[in-house]
Order: C-alpha cells, then sequence, then structure tokens
C-alpha cells in the first residue's frame, strides 16, 4: 500500500473517526522536538515513525529523550502496539536503545484490557499472531481465529489485535459469521496501516537500500468488516481518546496545556490528541509522510498539528 493510498484509507474511514476541530488552526515548522522543549512538560512519543521503522531505531531519537528527561520533562510512549506483549514491548526498546520505564510505555493492547476486566466470563475469538503468546491476556477466554467456520459462529466476540498472520479467507468468515449473528467487535488497533522498513538488493547495482513499506493493521479489517456488515467496532488507541485517558492516569496530575504529542500520523497521532485536548506535533522527515507532500496533506485532511517537526 502506498502513502496515497492509506491517506486514502484513512480518509474512507473518517466517520468513524473523533470529528475534527472545527477552530482555525495554523501550525509551525520547527527542526527538532528541542525548539519546543521549554513549552512543554510532558512529550508523548508515538512508537513507528518517531522511535523506530521496523527493526531500526531512528537516529539521535534515544539522544533527544535524555536531553528531555535530563530536563525535568516526562516522556511517555503512546502507541496502538497491541499485538505484542508489553514485556516484548520493553526488550525491543532496549535493544533499540531506549531506557522506558514500564508504566511509561502505554499501548492500545492495555487500553483494550483495561475495558476488558468485566467481560471474562465471554469466550472471546483473537486476532493474532500465535508466535507473540498470550502474555498479558491471561484470564480472558480466547480461542485463535483460524480456518474453523464453527468458532466463527459459536464464539460470544471477536478481539482484533494483531493481522501479521490474518488472510483474506479468514476475513470472508469473520464477515459471514457477523452478518448472520451480530457480536461485539473490539479492535485493539485502530491503525490502518503502519511504516515498516525493507532491504532489498538490486539487481544491476548490487548495493543495498532500504524503502519504507506500509503493513496492513488490524483497524484495516476492522473498518472493512464494518463496511460490509452492521457491526460497529469499538476501537482502542490513537485517535481515540481511551488511550490518552489511560495515558493521564498513568503519568498523574499534569496540566493538559503543557503537553505534547509527537507522531507521525495526521489521522491517529494528531487527531487523536485534538480529541484529547493536548498540543499536536507532525514528524515529516520519518514515518507515514517520509518523502511526502505535508502542507497538502494537512490541507487535504483538514487535521492541523501545532508543530511540523522535522526530526524527533
Amino acid at each position: 500500500m502506498s502513502v496515497e493510498e492509506a491517506f486514502h484509507a484513512y480518509e474512507a474511514a473518517r466517520h468513524r473517526l473523533p470529528p475534527i476541530s472545527t477552530d482555525s488552526r495554523t501550525y509551525k515548522t520547527v527542526e527538532t522536538l528541542a525548539d519546543v522543549a521549554d513549552d512543554f512538560d510532558v512529550f508523548f512519543l508515538d512508537a513507528f515513525g518517531v522511535l523506530n521503522i521496523g527493526e531500526t531505531a531512528i537516529s539521535g531519537t534515544s539522544q533527544r529523550i535524555m536531553d528531555l528527561k535530563a530536563a525535568g520533562k516526562r516522556v511517555p510512549v503512546v502507541s496502538n502496539a497491541a499485538g505484542s506483549p508489553h514485556a516484548t514491548l520493553m526488550n525491543n526498546y532496549t535493544r533499540l536503545g531506549y531506557d522506558f520505564a514500564p508504566e511509561d510505555v502505554i499501548t492500545s493492547r492495555a487500553t483494550l484490557l483495561a475495558e476488558m476486566k468485566g467481560e471474562r466470563d465471554m469466550h472471546w475469538a483473537l486476532m493474532a499472531t500465535r508466535s507473540t503468546g498470550l502474555q498479558d491476556l491471561e484470564g480472558l477466554s480466547l480461542t485463535y481465529l483460524e480456518e474453523n467456520p464453527t468458532l466463527y459462529d459459536t464464539v460470544d466476540g471477536f478481539l482484533l489485535i494483531g493481522s501479521a498472520a490474518w488472510t483474506d479467507a479468514r476475513q470472508a468468515l469473520l464477515e459471514d459469521a457477523l452478518a448472520k449473528r451480530m457480536r461485539p467487535v473490539l479492535v485493539g488497533n485502530p491503525d490502518i496501516v503502519a511504516p515498516r522498513e525493507r532491504e532489498r538488493e538490486r539487481e544491476r547495482e548490487r548495493e543495498r537500500e532500504r524503502e519504507k513499506r506500509f503493513s496492513t493493521e488490524p483497524g484495516h479489517f476492522a473498518h472493512r468488516l464494518a463496511d460490509r456488515t452492521k457491526v460497529v467496532p469499538k476501537f482502542f488507541g490513537k485517535p481515540f481518546t481511551n488511550i490518552f485517558d489511560l495515558a493521564f492516569k498513568r503519568i498523574g496530575p499534569v496540566d493538559r496545556a503543557r503537553a505534547l504529542m509527537v507522531g507521525d500520523n495526521l489521522h491517529t497521532d494528531i487527531l487523536g490528541a485534538q480529541t484529547a485536548g493536548i498540543a499536536l506535533a507532525l514528524i515529516f522527515d520519518y514515518g507515514f509522510f517520509a518523502g511526502h507532500n505535508v502542507p497538502r496533506a494537512i490541507a487535504r485532511s483538514g487535521i492541523v498539528p501545532d508543530y511540523v517537526v522535522r526530526r524527533p
């Protein structure tokens, strides 16, 4: 999926996302977060496109975080990373060179689980990758969604948290089951796509180069089934306020006027921060819009950040 196709996919789902602010906004372009460090006490960071692209840390971000913390700033992560257990994420951040306290990594997975405390007597079918395991999900009655059509017809509800192993055949079974009988669909990752990175070898030049690509995330499949059935999925994570409610609960009392969300996606990070009533900073050298016309995308979407930042 290209950037343009991903942008259109988010625009097509706008009726299911929080409404944009009708206030007249303008944005300021700055080089790095150091240029706005004095204006904020809390810097909420997205993961993909801000901390890393795929398995590669974004150069200089680790040092920026250390500088912000040294200046007395809080720097938590607010991510739609629902597919992996919390411990796995923490190990990944350590491997990438980041030093976050466990309580400062707030995910859509944790947001979803906080909601489900009162629903542990239900039998849920799970969209997830088996290899990631079920850590954090203990206590829930879960069965993986795979090729058995009987399961789709008999469970009480569906949890969509990871789509790496998802297929069109499984999606068809899910849509058919929901068309026959409505049940809750809880989406632990509202992202439609996420930036990835791969290496390829040019046949002629015989040299390595990096290319940005997008993976298809659970939000894509949730919107697709909503378009084809009468089900209204419930989303957990950006751009919905539930993940920010959890984030503020974790960090304690702060002045929201002194909090900034830093992300690479207008429709998740920036719209989510706007909905939560905090300031917004869009990274444009990395992640979703790297190499593309950011002012044009802002104008087309009507989602206007407070800052456009070249790099963290």
